[in-house]
């Protein structure tokens, strides 16, 4: 608040160094993952998307012999209604199935502590999203319940911590990575985040959200969960990444 009462907005995206130094950033990324069935041949979404300045991923679908979904990102939300919009709505893409309970789009943020929000914020969710070893994926959003709302910033950092500590423990073994995207305001179903979990085998990303189930976030405080789209990479765009 404001001397004069009159509270201050700071959309910057904040954080702390280990030595408490704070850190400030104004850019963030955006990704958005659109589903489809009715894919005959996925070769010709990828030679489609070769030449192009299209950035992200294309996953073959585990529970749909002829489903696909891609995954694009951008610092600028324009990208996703000009220049991803008009390729989408031409030939092959244009001729596949849409299936909208699967579109996802969020946005990266910072939690606190990240001591390089750059690498947070933009290297890391793209080194993730394209990386060759990191070919399957489990994409989900999900909705926290009011009763998270209402807990002390103490009391929610102790879950936080609890959620963390997993996803943490998976990405040390080298079984398991994550994407956090927020999207209040973003999602059609008022969900707050999107979650990407990518890994070199697909068990160990069932094993992360199985363990998940355990904590008080998950068991206490999540009001929806899902659906999940559950695919792997047939195609990665080249890193373009401007630090």
């Amino acid at each position: 608040m404001s001397a004069n009462g009159i509270e201050q907005v700071d959309i910057r995206e904040i954080a702390r160094t280990a030595s408490g130094e704070v850190v400030t950033s104004e850019r963030r990324l955006y990704m958005q993952l659109f589903a489809y069935g009715g894919c005959v041949d996925t070769a010709l979404l990828i030679d489609a998307l070769a030449g192009t300045d299209i950035r992200g991923a294309i996953y073959e679908d585990l529970n749909d012999p002829y489903g696909v979904a891609l995954v694009s990102y951008s610092e600028e939300p324009d990208y996703f209604v000009g220049d991803l919009r008009h390729f989408l709505k031409r030939p092959p893409f244009s001729e596949l199935t849409p299936k909208p309970e699967y579109t996802m789009f969020g946005r990266t943020y910072a939690v606190g502590y990240e001591p390089d929000l750059v690498e947070a914020l933009i290297t890391r969710p793209i080194r993730r999203l394209l990386g060759p070893k990191l070919p399957w994926v489990i994409w989900y959003p999900l909705r926290r319940s009011g009763s998270f709302e209402q807990l002390s910033a103490q009391e929610q950092s102790v879950i936080l911590q609890e959620h963390g500590g997993i996803g943490r423990a998976f990405g040390r073994a080298g079984l398991g990575h994550d994407i956090r995207l927020a999207c209040h305001g973003l999602d059609k179903h008022d969900n707050d985040f999107v979650i990407g979990l990518l890994g070199p085998q697909l068990m160990p990303l069932s094993a992360i959200v199985q363990r998940m189930r355990k904590t008080k976030q998950t068991s206490l405080h999540l009001e929806r969960l899902g659906p999940f789209f559950v695919g792997k990479a047939v195609w990665q765009a080249k890193a373009m990444v401007d630090g």
